[in-house]
């Protein structure tokens, strides 16, 4: 694994209407643990929601996973609840963050966050600009990623979906979907 002091940390945005933007993230997730490097994802939406990906992760010792939010916001009965869930989840990203115990930090669907308006795309801007350590590699996933976060990321990428199963009728299938 290259040394920390060689590094450059890369911050990468996955968003975008298609589907695909967790799930490229966590092929980055595990491509790092493979490599031996410490890693940390943050879940912003799914909550007690029972995932492949949480599953595999278990089974790397470098990798640590927190799956805190309360469900799919879209559905929601409480929206300041979720502001409020999500502000906490950012604050406890931030913690993470300074601790420089990682080398790969996830903020799986932070960009929701920023769409809905709980957090603010220039606070998360800031905060990468000023406190993301230069070695550690950053992914933020979600829809609408805000401009701010575009214009510090080093890669960003547009998923855009052309056709999706649902739309067919068929719901979310156990190894594709989750």
């Amino acid at each position: 694994m290259k040394n920390r002091n060689k590094r450059h940390g890369l911050t990468l945005v996955h968003t975008g209407e298609g589907k695909g933007k967790s799930s490229s993230g966590f092929g980055v997730v595990f491509r790092a643990a493979g490599w031996g490097m410490n890693v940390l994802v943050v879940q912003f939406i799914k909550g007690k929601w029972k995932t492949g990906e949480q599953q595999a992760a278990t089974r790397f010792k470098n990798i640590e996973w927190h799956a805190l939010g309360d469900g799919f916001t879209w559905d929601t009965h409480n929206p300041e609840q979720d502001r409020a869930s999500s502000r906490e989840i950012w604050t406890f990203c931030q913690e993470r963050i300074r601790t420089h115990r990682y080398d790969l930090v996830m903020l799986d669907e932070i960009n929701y966050c920023c769409g809905y308006g709980w957090i603010s795309g220039k606070e998360i801007a800031e905060f990468i600009r000023r406190e993301k350590p230069p070695w550690m590699h950053l992914i933020l996933t979600g829809r609408e990623a805000p401009a701010e976060i575009i214009e510090i990321a080093d890669t960003v990428s547009e998923m855009r979906k052309i056709k999706h199963a649902f739309d067919s009728g068929i719901n979310a299938e156990q190894g594709v979907e989750f």
